[in-house]
């Protein structure tokens, strides 16, 4: 397709939405969070009363999800969810479902459909490789593991949340694993993807990153 997308995958609290929200919002382009789709399919099942083990359920419930996105507000059956799925509960959650292959094959046309003139950024774990595996720019970011931790520590303490850097460190160790070892999708850098390495960096140079690589990349028309 002629429209064009930047695929940025990686690991939890990597700083990816962040990145990609103000890439996008510097191009003027769409944004998707799509780890945000799995946490409100996570959400609404628990609401609905919905095992997550329950594959089947769950790919019928997510099929029909009244979901929109605004900015990087989320809203289900019009109402804002943003606060509610941003928890690291709703995290631990989302991690479960999204190893589920009939739950992601229902996902799939969902996440596409975000694709949209001018352009779209979109963040999460195969967003590059199976969601869109023509995207113009693919970006494979990360961060140490204790340095995601801090990040995650920070935010939750900025909004009032109490949090347990310990129990954080160990949270991600675990959805890393977690994520890498699923038979669907699994979480890893691609031969086409280029790597953005950010311990060391702040938001704005990393973004500065993203933007310099797009445009490297041209069009390929």
């Amino acid at each position: 397709m002629s429209i064009p997308v930047i695929a940025i995958d990686g690991p939890s609290a990597s700083g990816k939405g962040t990145v990609a929200a103000l890439a996008a919002r510097a191009l003027g382009f769409h944004y998707l969070d799509s780890g945000a789709i799995y946490r409100v399919t996570a959400f609404a099942a628990q609401r609905a009363g919905v095992d997550l083990t329950d594959e089947p359920g769950l790919a019928r419930l997510a099929a029909g999800l009244d979901l929109r996105f605004d900015g990087v507000e989320v809203y289900l059956d019009g109402q804002p969810v943003g606060d509610v799925i941003r928890t690291e509960e709703a995290g631990r959650a989302a991690s479960r479902i999204a190893a589920l292959p009939e739950l992601r094959a229902a996902l799939l046309e969902r996440q596409r459909a975000f694709r949209q003139a001018p352009g779209l950024v979109t963040d999460g774990r195969d967003m590059g490789s199976v969601v869109f595996p023509d995207a113009r720019l693919k970006i494979f970011l990360t961060a140490s593991v204790e340095e995601r931790a801090q990040r995650r520590y920070k935010q939750l303490i900025e909004k009032g949340l109490g949090a347990n850097l310990a129990a954080l460190l160990q949270d991600l160790r675990e959805r890393d694993e977690r994520d890498a070892a699923r038979a669907a999708a699994p979480l890893q850098q691609g031969a086409d993807a280029r790597l953005l390495e950010t311990t060391s960096l702040t938001i704005d140079q990393a973004v500065a990153q993203v933007l310099a690589w797009f445009r490297e990349a041209g069009d390929p028309a």
